[in-house]
């Protein structure tokens, strides 16, 4: 690496992504897009030249770009993400998006979103609708502590509970249960592609040896009824090919108005029902 911006970009762009090298190199010289093409000649301190070499190395190595920057955008916001948590996937703006369909008339309703992660579902919702009350519960100290400076950074009214699933909640009724969950099955192959092997491993997968992933929807739909108010409403993120198995969980359970909505990409993507 070289002392210079301009240079130092060069150089990182043969090793990995062009973009990614000009991300990279922006957020340790702490400088814009304009500035760097500007002054490329602008020096970069031996910290910053070491930094920046470690960060270059570690995307080398597949780590996520959205670890190394500490940030991800999400439904028009930036938040603060880290290992502890999984990176905000476009496709979980459409549960955003159906959960605030689900909840125009309410004027003050009680959400709840389940496994939290770094928060964005349940700030997001708690900023497009500032009526609501919403509960955020997470089984992870770790990824509790990035989602409340999350909400704090964003002015989110969000009450986050440590626990598992409904555990934190007993007794309390809601008029939407939202969650991304983990839903990808351990042994999927997937697992060990695109970056996942950074991400923490108990935000992807049941964990449940030969199972199908579903292990926790089952539990998320085996328990909302007890915490739905009437008219309430589920809805929840899931694998390509779960869509059927979802279906079937919820007419299990009696809901109504069952859908399943594709993404982007046309496939299935979340399910959902109305108690």
């Amino acid at each position: 690496m070289t002392h210079a911006i301009g240079e130092a970009w060069l150089a990182a762009q043969q090793r990995i992504d062009r973009l990614d090298a000009r991300l990279l190199v922006q957020h340790v010289a702490g400088c814009s897009h304009a500035d760097l093409i500007a002054r490329p000649e602008k020096p970069l301190t031996l910290e910053q030249l070491s930094w920046l070499e470690s960060l270059v190395t570690r995307r080398a190595e597949g780590e996520p770009l959205a670890y190394l920057l500490e940030s991800a955008e999400f439904y028009g916001r930036s938040f603060t993400v880290s290992p502890a948590v999984l990176i905000p996937r476009p496709e979980t703006e459409e549960l955003v998006a159906l959960a605030l369909d689900r909840l125009a008339g309410i004027p003050a309703p009680r959400v709840l979103d389940l496994g939290t992660g770094s928060g964005i579902i349940a700030i997001t919702l708690a900023l497009e609708k500032p009526a609501a009350r919403v509960t955020a519960v997470d089984i992870s100290p770790a990824a509790l502590e990035v989602a409340r400076g999350n909400a704090e950074r964003l002015g989110a009214r969000v009450d986050f509970r440590p626990g598992s699933w409904f555990g934190p909640v007993a007794g309390e009724r809601f008029d939407l249960v939202v969650s991304n969950p983990p839903y990808v099955a351990q042994g999927d192959p997937h697992l060990e592609m695109n970056g996942l092997p950074f991400e923490p491993r108990g935000a992807l997968t049941d964990g449940v040896a030969q199972g199908d992933g579903l292990a926790y929807i089952r539990a998320i739909v085996a328990g909302a009824p007890d915490h739905l108010a009437p008219g309430g409403w589920l809805l929840f993120e899931h694998g390509y090919d779960q869509g059927e198995k979802s279906r079937n969980l919820l007419q299990a359970k009696q809901f109504k108005c069952i859908l399943t909505q594709p993404d982007l990409a046309g496939i299935d993507r979340i399910s959902g029902g109305r108690l």
